[in-house]
């Protein structure tokens, strides 16, 4: 498997400004690699749209690429134009702050700050939670229906004491959040924990990442409660005009 990686990603790299169109005796010639073994490559990497056939059945870089590329660049820019913020906000409170984006029904955290006093909480930037049972999570499903149709079909599953694992119930939830503008997550990830998100806007008005806050639930719950529900928003707001967010 790991053979065929190294493989795919040689082909890949074959490509360039100089050879944009290359057709398979060509790859393999480049890659001192057998024809048969190339085109089997080529083809799954086509259907992948890794790859893409032109008109004189040559191969060129596809779509996919592109798309895998925005990406990066937007989590550098997010992470960037987002951690000023964030830090100011951890500052504030005991705790744990992330930046969140959506992934195949899951969160993924691509930035993570902590106060020198925040509890232990397991996360890392890479890791993943269940959309549905975090606070980032549900500010993502809220605002993108078809990122809510893709968790729906992998099921919900208990992952914490309060976990939604109805669906029913989850919309209802969504549809509260859409219209306070912050989402909730108290124990469905993690028992005990306690979690505030926000939706970051990107230019075009699109709902693209949350930030949050997440501690103890007996911290959360206290006194501060609504000005860390404020903070969160306010961050949210800051961060999406950084990033060219214009609100009407």
């Amino acid at each position: 498997m790991i053979a065929s990686i190294r493989k795919a990603c040689q082909v890949i790299s074959c490509f360039s400004n100089d050879n944009p169109a290359l057709g398979v005796g060509e790859i393999a010639e480049l890659l001192d690699m057998p024809v048969s073994t190339t085109h089997h490559i080529v083809s799954t990497l086509c259907k992948e749209n890794v790859l893409m056939k032109d008109h004189q059945k040559k191969y060129r870089l596809g779509w996919r690429l592109l798309e895998w590329n925005n990406h990066v660049m937007f989590q550098q820019d997010v992470y960037d134009k987002a951690m000023p913020f964030v830090k100011d906000l951890i500052s504030q409170y005991k705790g744990t702050a992330h930046i969140a984006m959506f992934d195949k029904g899951t969160v993924v955290f691509v930035l993570r700050v902590s106060s020198h006093d925040a509890s232990s909480i397991q996360t890392y930037l890479g890791s993943r939670k269940p959309s549905y049972a975090t606070s980032s999570g549900k500010v993502l499903l809220a605002n993108n229906p078809a990122y809510l149709k893709e968790t729906v079909a992998q099921g919900l599953a208990y992952d914490g004491p309060n976990t939604i694992t109805d669906i029913s119930n989850l919309k209802i939830e969504l549809a509260d959040i859409r219209t306070k503008g912050y989402s909730i997550s108290d124990s469905e990830n993690s028992d005990g924990m306690y979690g505030i998100a926000a939706p970051i806007f990107s230019y075009s008005g699109g709902v693209i990442a949350a930030v949050n806050l997440v501690g103890l639930s007996s911290y959360m719950q206290g006194t501060q409660r609504t000005q860390m529900i404020q903070s969160v928003m306010n961050t949210a707001q800051l961060i999406s005009k950084e990033l060219g967010y214009i609100e009407i």
